[in-house]
């Protein structure tokens, strides 16, 4: 997703998801001015949902820090990337291919619903139909009769998937339609959250006022400015929400964020901004952040623009070895990333240091293959980012290093929020590349293979496609093992950098940090403040 915890795009520069751009600060007139929290609510900087707050439509950072507060699904990850039970008491299969769930009982919506093996089973059909236009709905691909609610061309030939069996109120089973031995593990991604029959009435008004089944109830959505939720007394997770409440943020730069955080107007910060960087453990203390986290910096050619279509990926590995990722990650982001050696980030299973120069700054190499490949059409291109996020620095840091080693021309192309980038991405918009951040959905290296470049995945928005590549990632998928199904997917990598649908740069770590008013503010495996563990003063 694209950013939380779901495959989920990262809004930030500087991290999983940040909420504002780091370009020189702004008069900060349309900020939050008042303190604002309630008696023992906490506020974090959480920018603008891209879309509805719908499970399977949230595929972003801002959307997913507020789907992950009101929804639980089966699964979820401790902050080592182990799975940890939420609604599912169990999840097994003999064979890799059929999966049994069993439910614990005594779950509820925040309606008084009970959640069942139905409110499951109907979701995910919902999710996946076509008709519905869910962004994640190729998400449910793997299960037997997918194909049958979600053609690629028509109408839907069936309502639900013949691979889901509802055996009793709180055990259903799944049919995969072949062998996935990490299936499980992408059950932790909030897309496959149940949803409550009231959902059905209105999806539309469901999604501006969600009733869920996770830690916090929604109260109001003042949209651009906060998103307000309630913790649920009644709630049964691990998660359990320790504060009264929840305030999400908008903010359009990192800058004014930070400032309501030094001056107590603002809780938490998830990713300061470049500016701030060099005083933010000196201002903000024992509150200072700094973890490393499943996630990686790309840039990715959109393969249908004029730039970029048929491309020689002898170009791209060019443009790769223009750029100095030891000097920018040292300077102009301050130490706060780690060069990339590979597509795949430290944390996940799989990851591999790639046996290849690719990554490393050459610029006489950098320019030869550049030549051999024919060059860069009209010598120019453009990279997309968002301007809420703390980007405009190190654009600019990578497009002068590729100047200067190989005199092609490269350009940052603004957009005003994450949003606004996303919908360009989405409709195939973007003129030459765009920055992409990625943060795990599950701790497996198929998340940062399957989910982007698969022709059919929905967060392949550089429309990268290659068959044999397609032909090797739906081998792995079937292997016997997860280890495996892990090891074909490190040789898929490999292949990965023959043909170079994206250019990795750096793994992200979270600098972010907290205000003297909460307490135990811990950071989780995809890189996510856990807000229902925070505590106020």
């Amino acid at each position: 997703m694209r950013g939380a915890k779901s495959a989920k795009w990262v809004a930030g520069a500087i991290v999983v998801a940040l909420a504002a751009t780091a370009c020189g600060g702004g008069s900060g007139e349309d900020e939050p001015k008042d303190k604002g929290a309630l008696a023992g609510y906490v506020s974090i900087d959480v920018g603008e949902p891209q879309r509805p707050l719908i499970p399977a439509d949230t595929n972003e950072t801002n959307g997913s820090y507020v789907i992950q507060s009101l929804f639980t699904q089966l699964l979820d990850f401790d902050a080592d990337g182990n799975i940890v039970y939420t609604n599912a008491e169990s999840i097994e299969s003999a064979d890799s291919k059929t999966w049994t769930v069993k439910l614990k009982k005594g779950w509820k919506f925040h309606n008084g619903e009970d959640v069942t093996a139905k409110s499951y089973v109907d979701a995910w059909n919902w999710y996946a139909n076509v008709k519905n236009n869910q962004q994640n709905s190729f998400w449910f691909q793997d299960i037997k009769g997918y194909d049958d609610v979600h053609p690629e061309k028509g109408d839907p030939k069936a309502e639900t998937m013949s691979g889901l069996k509802i055996v009793d109120d709180h055990t259903f089973t799944i049919e995969l339609k072949y062998t996935m031995p990490y299936f499980n593990y992408k059950l932790g991604y909030t897309t496959w959250a149940p949803l409550p029959k009231v959902f059905y009435d209105d999806p539309k008004a469901f999604g501006q006022k969600p009733v869920g089944n996770g830690p916090y109830t929604f109260e109001k959505w003042d949209h651009k400015k906060l998103i307000q939720v309630k913790a649920w007394d009644d709630y049964q997770g691990p998660n359990k929400a320790k504060n009264e409440g929840v305030q999400f943020k908008a903010y359009t730069t990192l800058e004014a964020a930070y400032k309501d955080v030094v001056s107590g107007n603002l809780d938490m910060i998830r990713q300061v901004g470049p500016t701030d960087l060099p005083k933010y453990k000196q201002d903000l203390g024992d509150g200072a952040i700094e973890k490393p986290y499943a996630a990686i910096q790309t840039l990715t050619p959109a393969f249908y623009s004029k730039t970029f279509k048929d491309i020689d990926p002898k170009v791209l590995q060019g443009l790769s070895m223009a750029i100095d990722r030891e000097t920018i990650t040292k300077t102009v982001l301050n130490n706060t990333r780690t060069p990339a050696q590979s597509f795949t980030p430290p944390g996940v299973k799989g990851n591999q240091d790639l046996d290849t120069d690719v990554f490393t700054y050459d610029p006489e190499k950098a320019k030869k293959l550049i030549e051999e490949g024919g060059g860069v059409p009209g010598n120019k291109f453009t990279v997309q980012y968002n301007t809420d996020g703390g980007h405009k620095e190190w654009v600019t840091a990578v497009c002068e290093s590729i100047r200067k080693a190989t005199g092609v021309d490269c350009v940052g192309d603004p957009k005003p929020d994450f949003a606004t980038d996303l919908e360009a991405r989405d409709n195939d918009q973007v003129k030459g590349m765009y920055r992409g951040g990625w943060v795990a959905d599950y701790p497996v290296n198929a998340n940062f293979m399957k989910e982007l470049y698969h022709t059919t995945a929905e967060a392949n928005n550089g429309r990268f496609s290659n068959k044999e590549i397609d032909k090797l990632m739906n081998e792995a998928d079937k292997a016997k093992s997860l280890d495996e199904s892990v090891k074909a997917f490190q040789e898929v990598e490999k292949k990965l950098v023959e043909h170079m649908p994206a250019i990795p740069l750096w793994y992200y770590r979270i600098n972010g940090g907290h205000g003297k008013n909460v307490d135990n503010v811990n950071v989780d495996f995809h890189g996510d403040l856990e807000v229902w563990a925070v505590t106020t003063k």
